[in-house]
């Protein structure tokens, strides 16, 4: 009988090496197809949001998906993510991009925010980490449905999850609307009950699209259910290869969105941060200039650290 234990044991053992085998060799086989851009230093001046004016909006693109938002004297920080790696660690070895252009702000530079809103649970959206860092008991958390189980046990003041179609109103009189956008939610392959969403942003008849992630969509019921939009940030990267336009767009397909919400100004995210597919990094922001044409100057910020503000009407 010990003999028969010992026999089971050694192939279960086998299959289990096999298995760990194989998966490291996709990893490093799907690491070598990626580019290997250089680390890239920020040229652009810091921003600086102790002197952002509370009488109307103003934000800045930190890096991939995150956004720092003054809207009327209300903090808002989208899906943050300030580490260096993202990932996870297996016996003390990391498995995960590294980035390649640093955070145009660090975390006391960002301070205390009010809201933070998080579009789905995927590495590079719900960074732990990051919002470890950043929690504190006065910062109201906007998730996706299922996905707080991941940080309630963080020091913020209070969450809440929302579903497409769902809409809140917060103590400062921002009103989010969850939207419902063309991605998917598993932060691992078995989390299937994590739900991803997109944003509506509303205060002062200003109104903000925030995706999240999404492959193509139409968005020409957006102006028609919330009224004229002002501004889009649009995740731009990941679209290579062509399989991954199943939860991701193209830049061409970023722009035809973009033009259906009818928006006037796009901020284009989610790329020149980390390299988490096949393009060359900077194609994406190439392809949507050659798709913006001569309205190009519809795009108002280019690079991580440049401030836009809504002109006050």
């Amino acid at each position: 009988m010990l003999n028969f234990f010992t026999w089971v044991g050694s192939i279960v053992g086998v299959l289990a090496l096999g298995l760990i085998g194989y998966v490291a060799y996709r990893y490093w086989y799907h690491m070598g197809q990626l580019p290997k851009p250089e680390f890239r230093h920020l040229d652009t001046k810091k921003p600086v949001p102790a002197d952002w004016s509370h009488d109307k909006v103003t934000f800045t693109w930190i890096g991939h998906s995150t956004i720092l938002l003054n809207m009327f004297g209300t903090k808002i920080l989208t899906d943050p993510v300030l580490g260096e790696k993202l990932g996870i660690k297996l016996a003390g070895v990391h498995f995960g991009p590294k980035r390649f252009t640093p955070p145009a702000l660090d975390f006391t530079e960002i301070g205390e925010v009010d809201i933070i809103l998080l579009s789905h649970a995927h590495l590079d959206h719900v960074d732990l980490p990051t919002l470890q860092k950043i929690a504190n008991r006065s910062t109201h958390v906007i998730t996706a449905h299922q996905t707080s189980k991941l940080f309630k046990h963080m020091p913020f003041g209070s969450y809440e999850e929302m579903r497409p179609g769902e809409a809140v109103t917060t103590k400062e009189g921002i009103t989010v609307t969850a939207i419902p956008v063309r991605h998917w939610g598993n932060r691992f392959p078995w989390n299937h009950e994590y739900g991803y969403n997109g944003y509506m942003i509303e205060k002062n008849s200003v109104r903000i699209l925030y995706p999240g992630d999404t492959a193509s969509i139409s968005m020409e019921n957006l102006p028609k259910q919330f009224g004229p939009i002002d501004l889009v940030f649009m995740p731009i990267g990941a679209y290579k290869p062509d399989s991954y336009q199943a939860a991701h767009c193209t830049p061409e397909q970023a722009w035809q969105m973009f033009k259906e919400t009818e928006a006037k100004w796009l901020v284009p995210i989610h790329w020149n941060t980390f390299v988490l597919s096949r393009e060359p990094v900077d194609e994406p922001f190439e392809r949507l200039l050659a798709a913006a044409g001569d309205e190009r100057d519809r795009i108002v910020i280019e690079k991580q650290g440049e401030t836009f503000s809504i002109p006050v009407q």
